[in-house]
């Protein structure tokens, strides 16, 4: 007898978006963790029993609310700072809601293919799907990892399994977590709360307990930072008649950190490229080798005038350059260039025609210590970061979120810069021009923060790390494998069970 669609017709798509909306409240700058699970639990009922079709558009409006709420910051860097109207901001940051909720609403086609139809299948079958969109959603058209659901648990119990598992494994255990909570609350089913206590014990229970193993190992004495936050507007930074203002500004500005043993400026620091300020460059170098310091500084770099590229420098007793490798969609490059480029001043933001760098490049380094580098989006990346961690002693990004204004951009942004410290049990540098910057502890924890949106020094220490953890050393590959797994061993057991009736 064929089965009745629960929650049919645009009831079901307006509770499913009001659901979407809800899950970036339960990360930061809220943190409301339990509202995730709420919302996992509310998308699972509201997809039962659904067919393939009618699941994509469910979750096509549940996309909707997620990225209408979790990704309005693009707003706030197209209009404020591409100048374009509120109409225009408006109608592109649409578009781009509307294309990452057809993204997220691809895999649970798969999920209405019969997968939504009895309680112990929803209960395996949903968090193997919800991870594995989330790792489609960032891989797709470049990638956008963001609004991962295993984020709201930075600071839960759930974070124990970050060194073993990283944010995907996370977000599994949340997403099983509240596919219980919907099944309970799903008539005549057979899942009962005894059921549901054993499975939360295992492993929740089990991360409280992982959150006290090291992993890593230090690496002598703790290193004393600095970090320069400028807070220029941007404005002012990319105004070419300001250059030697700014070259001022950090010369000034960097003299007190000066024999730290790191002094960190943020990403693209000098708006110039290398060669155009090469005296300066010098200059500063020299007055770090005098202090003992290794002096880190984001900043446009090119090779032979063909190639720019977007990076980082070492100079004093810090050595090496990492060119950015993993650029962002229309901020430092554009697709489609031959008809975009000048149609609107979006498409034409300074430094947009950036090359990426290399896949693989020689850590900067300081003191013997092995320093892997992100560039801003770079951080968001789970394994991009994990593999460059493997060598390394101590993880450092550099950022400009002044692209974000005083939205919720910054924070989303910070909070995943701490999951890479925990994933990889190393100590992490964020510098940043108006915020969020901090030094975080190989736990992930705050040790040292500075005031946003204000010119600011930060100092504080982090302890370098050696070795490895098991999410460093394999990334996401085996919680990807447990998924399709999973869904293959699902697709198998339904076949059966067709077969014999």
């Amino acid at each position: 007898m064929a089965t009745t669609p629960s929650h049919p017709g645009l009831k079901g798509h307006i509770a499913a978006l009001l659901f979407g909306v809800m899950l970036p409240f339960s990360m930061a700058p809220w943190n409301w963790w339990p509202v995730g699970l709420l919302s996992i639990a509310g998308l699972l009922i509201l997809l039962r029993q659904l067919s393939s079709n009618a699941s994509f558009w469910r979750s096509f409006c549940y996309g909707l609310g997620l990225f209408g709420c979790g990704a309005s910051w693009v707003f706030v860097s197209i209009h404020d700072h591409g100048q374009a109207s509120v109409l225009l901001a408006s109608l592109l940051t649409g578009l781009f809601v509307i294309a990452l909720a057809l993204v997220f609403a691809v895999p649970f086609t798969l999920y209405g293919a019969g997968l939504n139809r009895h309680a112990g299948m929803m209960v395996i079958t949903f968090p193997a799907i919800w991870v594995l969109g989330e790792w489609w959603r960032g891989w797709i058209f470049s990638g956008f990892p963001w609004l991962y659901l295993g984020y709201g648990h930075l600071d839960t119990w759930l974070s124990g399994w970050a060194p073993i598992a990283g944010v995907l494994g996370i977000s599994w255990v949340a997403a099983l977590s509240g596919s219980l909570i919907g099944i309970i609350v799903l008539p005549r089913q057979k899942f009962t709360l005894s059921n549901f206590a054993v499975l939360i014990a295992l492993f929740w229970l089990g991360g409280w307990y992982l959150q006290n193993e090291t992993w890593t190992r230090p690496v002598g004495e703790p290193l004393r930072i600095g970090i320069l936050q400028p807070a220029l507007p941007l404005n002012v930074k990319w105004d070419s008649d300001q250059l030697n203002n700014i070259l001022t500004l950090y010369r000034e500005e960097t003299e007190p950190l000066l024999g730290a043993d790191l002094v960190i400026w943020p990403e693209s620091a000098i708006p110039a490229f290398s060669d155009e300020v090469k005296p300066f460059l010098k200059e500063m170098a020299a007055e770090a080798i005098d202090q003992d310091t290794g002096l880190i500084t984001g900043i446009p770099t090119r090779a032979f005038g063909q190639q720019y590229f977007n990076s980082v420098i070492g100079l004093g007793i810090a050595s090496g350059t990492y060119h950015k490798q993993h650029l962002v969609p229309f901020g430092e490059y554009v697709p489609f260039e031959r008809w975009l480029r000048g149609t609107i001043a979006f498409f034409d933001l300074p430094m947009s025609a950036f090359s990426p760098g290399p896949a693989t490049q020689a850590p900067i380094t300081a003191n013997g210590i092995a320093i892997g580098t992100a560039i801003c989006y770079e951080i968001v990346f789970q394994d991009l970061v994990a593999r460059s961690a493997r060598e390394t002693n101590l993880l450092l990004t550099v950022s400009n979120d002044t692209w974000f204004g005083r939205s919720i951009g910054p924070h989303q942004h910070f909070q995943m810069a701490r999951m890479r410290a925990m994933e990889n049990r190393k100590p992490l540098i964020r510098a940043t021009n108006d915020g969020i910057t901090a030094l975080i502890s190989s736990q992930g924890e705050v040790v040292a923060k500075a005031p946003a949106y204000s010119r600011q020094t930060l100092s504080g220490y982090l302890t370098p790390k050696r070795g490895t953890t098991p999410f460093t050393e394999r990334g996401s590959l085996p919680v990807l494998a447990l998924c399709l797994l999973t869904l293959l061993m699902a697709a198998f057991t339904q076949q059966r069970s067709g077969n014999r009736h």
